[in-house]
């Protein structure tokens, strides 16, 4: 035990829910591998099921490797990544490779994979506002010296994500809101921020729908229509609610789904639907959702102990992201909200997702590793 303390330091318990969470992964991962098997002929589950561990072993690597790295180093890397990220998310937008109907992967030469680039321009956006966020504390209730200089780069992300994935960009719009108001940026600015954010999206649907170029905005719409519209309700969001039913309180047991084979993308979009149908509301529902709660209580803690801002922000806006996507794939599931198709972080099945997630998270701990140091050089100099 004091063998891997000394190689591994952060919070414990963060550790503990990322653990958690990856075997979540893996058992329901292993289950819902027959769709896959049946949609791509000639195929085996253990293909699948092998390739998602090497994904899972290679993201908590990640967390690792980037756990060891001094968390000020993050704020100058974020100036290198908005460089880089917004000439990616043009490309993409422009020529990215089309997967269900949009544009949201782009391809690298000669290696041959894809990715995703809005994962990356998450990391690198939610790293600059709080890097912006603690270098203008001093004027931070100045519209010209504060506010305008975080809101054009949110405003730039979240546009460039919005024509292929209205989602992500309106959770990275609410990460970023609400960390801003965290920073102490004034409400009355950042209710323009959201009164202009929604003026974008409706000038935009507005205009794909007179002009009927073909764009997502149809997409939009109707998901929105059939979410309200129970009598035209979406077949996947019918067969979550008939796994989620099925399941109950102590589900079907392991391996026992049979909604897997309807849900499209059980593996991803819908994960938490089959988690719930196999383990129940007492072992699958209520514990992960305590995970990302959990998650979001150390994030504060961490806060609470930080005695300077740019780790405080930087904690507390990862986490808010991974909890905000948390919270928006499990409300999708059970039917509160309209489909999005959003992954459940460190739980569904993905490269990009799972990579960039493990990223945010060993930066959190790479932040509670610091403020853990500071606390014993911090006592250290009050012993002596």
């Amino acid at each position: 035990m004091f063998a891997i303390r000394k190689y591994i330091s952060g919070d414990r318990i963060i550790w503990a829910v990322i653990i958690v969470l990856s075997l979540y992964s893996l058992l329901s991962v292993y289950s819902t591998s027959g769709i896959l098997v049946f949609r791509n002929p000639g195929s085996s589950p253990t293909y699948y099921v092998f390739r998602h561990s090497i994904l899972l072993i290679a993201g908590l690597f990640m967390v690792y490797l980037t756990h060891l790295v001094p968390y000020r180093y993050f704020s100058r890397l974020s100036q290198f990544l908005m460089i880089i990220v917004i000439p990616l998310l043009i490309v993409t937008l422009f020529f990215g490779e089309d997967v269900n109907q949009a544009t949201r992967r782009l391809q690298v030469p000669l290696l041959g994979f894809t990715f995703q680039t809005s994962d990356l321009a998450k990391l690198a956006l939610i790293v600059y506002v709080a890097r912006l966020l603690s270098q203008k504390q001093n004027d931070i209730k100045d519209l010209k010296k504060a506010f305008l200089p975080i809101m054009v780069p949110v405003g730039i992300i979240c546009v460039l994500i919005m024509p292929e994935d209205l989602s992500t960009a309106l959770i990275l719009m609410a990460t970023c809101v609400i960390l801003m108001y965290i920073g102490r940026i004034k409400m009355s600015y950042l209710l323009l921020l959201c009164v202009a954010g929604i003026f974008v999206i409706s000038l935009y649907a507005g205009i794909s729908l007179l002009t009927q170029k073909e764009n997502r905005a149809p997409t939009w719409w109707s998901r929105v229509e059939n979410h309200f519209d129970k009598e035209t309700e979406s077949y996947q969001v019918e067969q979550a609610k008939i796994a989620i039913a099925s399941g109950g309180i102590l589900g079907k047991f392991p391996g026992n789904s049979t909604q897997r084979n309807f849900l499209p993308h059980s593996y991803s979009d819908y994960i938490y639907a089959v988690i719930i149908e196999e383990y129940g509301l007492l072992l699958g529902g209520i514990p992960i959702l305590l995970m990302y709660l959990i998650l979001l209580y150390r994030a504060g803690v961490l806060v609470r102990k930080s005695t300077r801002t740019f780790p405080a922000f930087l904690a507390v806006g990862l986490t808010l992201g991974l909890v905000l996507q948390a919270m928006v794939h499990m409300a999708v599931a059970v039917d509160l909200l309209p489909v999005t198709g959003q992954p459940l972080p460190l739980v569904s099945m993905g490269g990009t997702s799972r990579i960039i997630t493990c990223i945010s998270l060993g930066i959190i701990l790479s932040v509670s590793k610091g403020i853990i140091e500071q606390q014993g050089l911090e006592s250290e100099a009050a012993t002596t």
